[in-house]
């Protein structure tokens, strides 16, 4: 029998309330099917397919519904309360699906569609996590320049945004590629820019470079537009400031401005960028 996982058991007691089932190689541990989901003609000797989880008193149970998530997978499931030890968690079953607090990578509130795994806790019970690493796969066929899609599960300073690519495979962007509107629980369009030997792929939200000076050559010119035509600062700015209002790296930015300047549409001044005035 085996807890968090569907399963084919055998009928080996009737009773007012149900019926208990027990492994039929192993029948010294039973577990309750309730009498509202025993199926209609079910004998003693006869096996019934079911998922195996705790109830409200922590006793094994069992019922014939199906999970939206089995042990060992990956799922997005829907949050319904937050309580004192975390957030709890619509997995399709009666009792709701407890995600600790220590398991978030993210604030969870009422209504958010989490990714998360499930998993057996130290004290027995099953739990789920947002922290997938473990849990998602290597590989999958995808080739370098593929565009693909994926929820971000978890951000690392030392290496940059964890990626769930289908919800499935191991991706990450590095963290030079990481802007403050990259945060867990979020879908996320990127290119692949490699596959590692151990199947695992690296990344990137950005076009190739010839493509992406172009974008940010033309993001640039918006952004003077919608400030009548002065950015009050220029490309010796700090990365941050730069990375906060224009959402490009210092390097990204610098090449797109030195596009635009060697097209003539900007002139750089000591503290600002302006749009060149037609003469």
């Amino acid at each position: 029998m085996e807890l968090g996982k569907k399963q084919k058991l055998e009928v080996i007691k009737r009773v007012e309330f149900g019926v208990y089932l027990a492994d039929s190689g192993n029948t010294s541990q039973k577990v309750l099917l309730p009498a509202k989901q025993v199926p209609p003609m079910t004998r003693e000797g006869d096996t019934v397919e079911v998922f195996v989880y705790r109830d409200s008193s922590d006793r094994l149970i069992a019922t014939v519904n199906e999970p939206l998530i089995v042990l060992g997978e990956v799922a997005k499931l829907t949050c319904i309360e937050v309580g004192k030890i975390g957030a709890f968690l619509n997995w399709g079953l009666e009792k709701d699906l407890l995600l600790p607090f220590k398991e978030q990578t993210a604030k969870v509130k009422v209504g958010d569609e989490v990714l998360v795994a499930l998993y057996i806790d130290k004290s027995d019970r099953l739990c789920a996590t947002m922290k997938l690493y473990k849990y998602l796969k290597a590989g999958g066929k995808y080739q370098k320049d593929d565009w693909v899609e994926g929820t971000v599960y978890e951000i690392s300073d030392n290496f940059g945004a964890f990626v769930a690519i289908d919800d499935k495979y191991q991706g990450l962007i590095p963290k030079k590629e990481v802007m403050p509107q990259i945060v867990p629980g979020q879908t996320v369009r990127a290119r692949v820019t490699g596959v590692r030997e151990d199947g695992k792929v690296d990344l990137s939200v950005r076009e190739k470079s010839y493509i992406q000076m172009s974008i940010d050559a033309d993001k640039v010119m918006k952004k003077l537009e919608s400030l009548g035509g002065k950015l009050p600062f220029n490309d010796k700015a700090s990365p941050e400031l730069i990375r906060s209002e224009t959402g490009m790296s210092k390097n990204e930015f610098k090449k797109a401005v030195g596009n635009l300047l060697k097209a003539g549409k900007i002139e750089i001044k000591p503290d600002s960028i302006e749009l060149k005035k037609e003469s």
